[in-house]
């Protein structure tokens, strides 16, 4: 087996986007893929084919190195603690991943700290949901993403709908949120090291399209500064106090009456700093890798006043790469990113990020080059 310098978990299109980082910073990843040609192996040469919930797999990928790092967060906790155990150093650690991993167990953490939160409970049945307050909205504790294991209950019957009618598998636990009054979705992300270093990117907007992200403004328009401040407090408070190590983003509601609440937590690089490839001195990809290895962290500043990001969702285009010379040739300026993935129905095939002094500009010319990637 090849010498690494350190072994991601995941193959997906995060893994991929940290393979660039990791050549200019000469640093060897090995992959442990879900298969031959998922997204991340076809450009890293050292992968593995493997299953995450298989500890022996987890060792192979680990075998001779130090650092484990993640495209996603569902490695099972007693996994990353024999990993831990073997000597081998999981960023972030099963201790911190667990608040990303089960919603209960971050929301009786940040609840804990003092960190702003919608209202919340655990709930086991139709009536707990119905004590709770209609309506609501009931997530599964682990497992769920873009918008997947999410419901808005409304009525009694919503619920009943959910524990009544065998609609959920046999142990998947749920809590109940208050729905929120939001005027928009923000992410505050920050890196931080083993030693304790920090960098907090600007605060940004994310803009949803069927519980999937569809494009992010960085940094977030019209945003007080104040608001701005408390966001990005909030997130480094969150990477210290979790003891997270590599990215963390740290996904906000801003409500109606101008208050921040915590929805999620990502302990990894997130679809909200895709912008940061094209618009920031150091993006988060990198700066992840530098994290995780234990590098000086480099700086998040913006190089333009305006960055948009728009995911390329799957649409009537379904060969994305004979597609491509159109969207470059209609906004040359474009930054096209595709992840080799085949074309599904909303599924994140790629994204386009544009930077620039005026929003409007930067902001049409993202969405007309995604457009031209989408549906032609």
């Amino acid at each position: 087996m090849s010498r690494a310098h350190l072994a991601v978990v995941g193959g997906g299109q995060l893994a991929r986007m940290m393979q660039q980082p990791a050549i200019a910073l000469s640093l060897r990843i090995r992959l442990l893929a879900e298969g031959p040609d998922v997204s991340a192996a076809q450009v890293v040469a050292d992968s593995i084919v493997g299953d995450h919930t298989v500890l022996a797999d987890l060792e192979r990928v680990a075998e001779g190195v130090t650092v484990v790092t993640f495209d996603h967060e569902h490695v099972p906790p007693e996994h990353l603690r024999a990993l831990e155990a073997a000597g081998h150093a999981p960023r972030p650690g099963p201790h911190a991943l667990l608040f990303a991993q089960d919603k209960g167990e971050m929301r009786t953490r940040l609840t804990a700290l003092g960190a702003p939160c919608p209202r919340w409970a655990v709930v086991e049945t139709t009536q707990d949901v119905v004590d709770f307050g209609l309506p609501a909205v009931v997530k599964t504790t682990r497992g769920g993403y873009d918008g997947k294991g999410v419901w808005v209950v409304r009525e009694p019957a919503d619920a009943a709908a959910l524990f009544d009618d065998g609609a959920l598998a046999p142990g998947v636990r749920l809590i109940a949120e208050e729905l929120v009054d939001f005027r928009r979705e923000l992410s505050a992300q920050v890196a931080r090291t083993p030693g304790g270093e920090v960098e907090v990117y600007p605060v940004v907007e994310s803009r949803q399209a069927d519980g999937v992200c569809a494009e992010v403004v960085a940094p977030a328009p019209d945003l007080a500064p104040d608001l701005a401040a408390q966001a990005a407090s909030l997130a480094e408070q969150v990477a210290t106090e979790l003891d997270v190590v590599g990215m963390l983003a740290v996904e906000l509601f801003e409500t109606t009456d101008g208050r921040i609440l915590v929805n999620e937590l990502a302990m990894r690089p997130h679809n909200t700093g895709h912008w940061s490839i094209d618009g920031a001195v150091t993006s988060q990809f990198e700066n992840h890798l530098r994290a995780v290895m234990d590098l000086p962290l480099g700086p998040s500043t913006p190089l333009a006043p305006w960055s948009v990001m728009v995911n390329v969702l799957g649409g009537t285009v379904t060969d994305l790469e004979a597609q491509l010379p159109i969207a470059l040739a209609a906004v040359p300026h474009a930054k096209v990113h595709l992840y080799g993935k085949s074309v599904k129905p909303g599924r994140k095939v790629g994204h386009v990020t544009v930077v620039g002094a005026d929003l409007d500009t930067v902001l049409a010319d993202a969405r007309r080059a995604a457009a031209i990637l989408t549906d032609g």
